[in-house]
C-alpha cells in the first residue's frame, strides 16, 4: 500500500498500550496494528464486559433478544428454541463468515482485533470476557485471522468479523499460532460481529499516514517556493487574521517557520504574486487539516463506542434495539477529508508545473542538463498526472452509495467500509503525487545552488534530500528518485512537527 509499512514482530513491543473501552486513539490503533506496543485489557473494562455478559444471558433466558434467541436480519422474528441456542451461535458466525476479494494485510487485520477488544470493554455488547483476552493475546503474538476485504456495506462489518469469530472458535484459519478456540455460543456470536471494527481500523490507519504525508507536504512546498523565489506575502499573520479559518492560519504560521519568514514579510522586488500553486497553499491545505480534524474527532468516539445491536444495559437489565451501528458520520468524514486531499495533490501537480518553468526558475525547461532538447524532468509531470487521476478516483464519495437488503428490512447503507478502503488505498497515490514535486524541487534547487540556512526547518529537509536523492541530472530514468522521494516524505514529516514560528 506504501513504502513506509512494514510488519514488526511483536519482539518489537516497546509499550503498552490500555484497553478500557473509553480512551483509545487513533495512534494507539497503529501502534497495535505495528505490534510496537504490547495491549492490556483495563479492569474496569473487563468489568464491565463482564457485567453485560452476565446481564445478557439473563435477559436473552427470559425475552426475545435480536440474534440470541431470533434469527438475524430478515429472520428477527423466527425464534430459536432454547435447546439450539448454544448450535445457533455458530450457525451464524459459519453463515455470516462469507467476505469475498484477497486476504487482508496483517495490519489491516491487527487493527480490527485491537479495536473490537476495546469496544467490547466499553461494555454494551455481552459477549463472554474471554473473547477479550483471547483478541489481546493474538495482538501480542502477532497472530491474525485470515480475512478477506468485501463483505460489509458499512452498517457492520459483519463478514469480516464472522472470520474472525469463527478463527477464535477454532474453526477458520489462523496466520501464526492463535489462541486457544473459545466457546462461542447464541449469546456470542452477533455481540462480537455487530461492531464496524475493520473498517474503523482502517480508517485509523489511512487517517495516521494521511495527516503525516500531509505535514510533508507543507515541506516540500516549502522547497519549492524556495526554488522559485517564492513570495512569503501569502502567508503573512494580516492576510490570515483577515480571514480567520483556524486550518489555513495555522498551515501560513508553520510555512513561515519552515523558511524563517516574517509575520509581515517585505514584499519582493520581483513579480506581484506567485501562481496559486503557491500563493493558495494555505486556504487548500488548511481545510485538509480541519478535515483530517474532523474525522479523528468521528474516530475517538466510534473506537470507544459501544455501538452493538442489541445494546446490552446492565443497569436497566434491556436489550436495546437500534440502528447505533450504522456510520453515517464515519463515512461522510472520510469522503470529505478524501475530496480535501485530492486538492492538495492538485495543488502540488501545479508547483511541479511552475519548477518546469524558465520564467519561474531561471533555469532551462523541465530542469534540463545542458545537452541539446533535453527533456529533464519533464515526465514527472505525466506521471504526477497518472498518480492523481487515481487519487481522483479513490476520492468518489462512497456516501453517495446506496443497498437494500435483507429482504427489505435492511433499506439503506452507509458505504463506510468502502471509504475505509478507498482512504487506504489513497496513501500510495497521494505520495508518488508529492514525491514527483520533490524530485524537481531539490533538482531545482541543486542547479540554482540556491540553498536555505541549514539551521531552519527547510534547510534540514534539504540535507536530508540532498543525502539520498542521485545529483546526476543527465536525462534517465527517474522512477527510482521518485520512490525513494516518496519514502523520504516520512522523515518530513518529523521535521514539520518539529517546526515553530
Amino acid at each position: 500500500m506504501s513504502s513506509r509499512i512494514v510488519d514488526t514482530p511483536a519482539s518489537a513491543h516497546t509499550g503498552l498500550v490500555v484497553l478500557d473501552g473509553i480512551g483509545l486513539g487513533v495512534a494507539d490503533v497503529v501502534r497495535l496494528a505495528d505490534g510496537t506496543a504490547r495491549p492490556v485489557p483495563g479492569t474496569e473494562g473487563m468489568k464491565r464486559a463482564t457485567e453485560a455478559w452476565d446481564a445478557a444471558r439473563q435477559i436473552a433466558a427470559t425475552g426475545r433478544v435480536y440474534g440470541r434467541s431470533t434469527g438475524v436480519g430478515a429472520n428477527r422474528n423466527e425464534p430459536v428454541p432454547t435447546e439450539a441456542a448454544a448450535e445457533h451461535g455458530l450457525r451464524l458466525l459459519r453463515s455470516h463468515a462469507g467476505a469475498i476479494g484477497e486476504e487482508l494485510p496483517a495490519r489491516q487485520v491487527r487493527a480490527m482485533l485491537a479495536v473490537r477488544a476495546n469496544q467490547l470493554l466499553a461494555g454494551g455488547a455481552g459477549l463472554r470476557p474471554s473473547v477479550v483476552t483471547a483478541l489481546c493475546e493474538a495482538l501480542e503474538s502477532g497472530a491474525y485471522p485470515v480475512v478477506h476485504e468485501f463483505g460489509s456495506v458499512g452498517t457492520g462489518d459483519i463478514a469480516a468479523l464472522a472470520q474472525a469469530g469463527l478463527a477464535l472458535a477454532g474453526e477458520h484459519p489462523w496466520k501464526g499460532v492463535g489462541p486457544e478456540p473459545q466457546p462461542l455460543d447464541n449469546n456470542d456470536a452477533l455481540a462480537f460481529i455487530s461492531s464496524n471494527a475493520l473498517a474503523l481500523g482502517q480508517s485509523a490507519l489511512a487517517l495516521d499516514e494521511l495527516r503525516g504525508l500531509l505535514e510533508a507536504t507543507q515541506v516540500v512546498g516549502a522547497l519549492s517556493l524556495l526554488a522559485v523565489d517564492g513570495s512569503h506575502e501569502a502567508y503573512a499573520a494580516p492576510v490570515h487574521a483577515a480571514r480567520p479559518h483556524r486550518g489555513s492560519a495555522e498551515v501560513a504560521r508553520r510555512i513561515r517557520g519552515l523558511i524563517g519568514a516574517d509575520e509581515r514579510p517585505t514584499p519582493p522586488l520581483g513579480r506581484i504574486q506567485d501562481p496559486y500553486g503557491f500563493r493558495c497553499l494555505p486556504q487548500i491545505h488548511g481545510p485538509a487539516h480541519d478535515a483530517a480534524d474532523a474525522l479523528e474527532a468521528v474516530l475517538a468516539v466510534e473506537l470507544n463506542a459501544a455501538a452493538e445491536n442489541p445494546l446490552i444495559s446492565p443497569e436497566d437489565m434491556a436489550a436495546y434495539h437500534h440502528g447505533g451501528f450504522y456510520q453515517a458520520q464515519l463515512a461522510l468524514a472520510l469522503d470529505h477529508f478524501r475530496l480535501a486531499l485530492t486538492q492538495v495533490a492538485r495543488l502540488s501537480t501545479s508547483r511541479l508545473s511552475t519548477l518546469n518553468e524558465p520564467a519561474y526558475t531561471r533555469l532551462r525547461p523541465f530542469l534540463a542538463d545542458h545537452e541539446p532538447a533535453s527533456s529533464g524532468v519533464m515526465i514527472l509531470e505525466y506521471a504526477a498526472g497518472a498518480a492523481l487521476g487515481d487519487l481522483r478516483a479513490f476520492s468518489a464519495p462512497a456516501s453517495l452509495g446506496h443497498a437494500v437488503l435483507s429482504r427489505g428490512v435492511e433499506e439503506q447503507a452507509s458505504f463506510a467500509s468502502l471509504a475505509a478502503r478507498q482512504t487506504l488505498r489513497a496513501c500510495g497515490a497521494y505520495r508518488l503525487v508529492v514525491g514527483c514535486e520533490l524530485v524537481a524541487a531539490v533538482r531545482a534547487l541543486r542547479q540554482r545552488d540556491h540553498g536555505p540556512d541549514p539551521d531552519l526547518p527547510v534547510g534540514r529537509a534539504l540535507e536530508l534530500a540532498y543525502a539520498v536523492l542521485d545529483a546526476d541530472q543527465a536525462d534517465r530514468p527517474l522512477t527510482h528518485d521518485v520512490t525513494t522521494a516518496a519514502a523520504l516524505l516520512d522523515r518530513f514529516t518529523d521535521i514539520w512537527r518539529g517546526s515553530e514560528a
